[in-house]
Order: structure tokens, then C-alpha cells, then sequence
């Protein structure tokens, strides 16, 4: 079984999680990467702290104690805007300090917000596509059902 982790953006600390928890359920976004007949179990849900990330100090080390395989940092921290200014340092963090590989994104980028963002120059300038790019491979059916 996959052990999966998954730090949100404290923007969104009141988050149910739906979207995430149905693009696994779906094998959707960044939860493509699982095949369907993987079993999969969420062993941590926790937010990033807030700006600029005191969580992701301790937050992987709870998650790797569950027996993390893997830690996803959430889609809220690529398409919140502004995006996450700390998503690449947060990756390489816990990959560094903690050994477990990080993968951006959870659901697919809803279609209302790739609308917004793709005329944003951020979106560029940040090089978001390198690092979120699996989330927008997504049929526009799809991402329109994530809105």
C-alpha cells in the first residue's frame, strides 16, 4: 500500500480536502502516477503553517513516522495566487532533510483558474508549467469538473 502525505497552503487551512481526496479516488491531476489497482491510504493532511512554511519543518517527520512513501504538495500552492513563492524550496527541503520524494500538485488545476492564470505573467516568469505541468494534462472536461 502507498502511504501519501499531503501539505496544503494555511491560505486554505479550512480546506475539506475534496478535490484532492477525489483526484486520488479518481487517479486524477498528480494522482495520476498511482494505477488504479494500487491501494493508496492518506496518512497525513496538515497545512504548510503560513508563510514562509514553519511546518514543513516538522510536518514530513509526523508523515514520515505514518510511513510516508511519498509527500504531495497541494494544487492550492500552485494556483492560489499568488502561487507559493516557497514550493521549490519546500520540495527540495524534505526531500533533502527527510529522504521522501515530493510531488507537486494533488487534483487538477481547476479550468476558472488556469483561465486566470495562464494570461498572468507570473504564471510564466515562474516557470510554473515546469513544475505543475502534470496538472494540467487534463481534458478541459476534467479540469472544468474540478471548478
Amino acid at each position: 500500500m502507498k502511504k501519501i502525505g499531503i501539505i496544503i497552503c494555511a491560505r486554505y487551512k479550512d480546506c475539506g480536502g475534496g478535490k484532492c481526496f477525489r483526484a486520488l479516488r479518481e487517479r486524477r491531476g498528480a494522482f495520476s502516477i498511482y494505477p488504479a489497482e494500487e491501494p493508496v491510504e492518506i496518512i497525513g493532511y496538515s497545512t504548510c503553517g503560513g508563510c514562509p512554511g514553519g511546518n514543513v519543518e516538522y510536518v514530513p517527520a509526523e508523515m514520515k513516522k505514518n510511513g510516508a512513501a511519498v509527500i504531495h504538495l497541494a494544487t492550492g500552492l500552485v494556483v492560489g495566487y499568488p502561487p507559493c513563492p516557497n514550493i521549490r524550496r519546500f520540495k527540495t527541503f524534505i526531500e533533502t532533510q527527510f529522504g521522501i520524494p515530493v510531488v507537486i500538485g494533488t487534483h487538477p488545476v481547476p479550468l476558472k483558474y488556469w483561465e486566470a492564470h495562464r494570461r498572468l505573467p507570473f504564471w510564466d516568469e515562474a516557470n510554473m508549467r515546469e513544475i505543475a505541468g502534470q496538472l494540467l494534462d487534463e481534458d478541459r472536461d476534467v479540469m472544468e469538473a474540478y471548478n
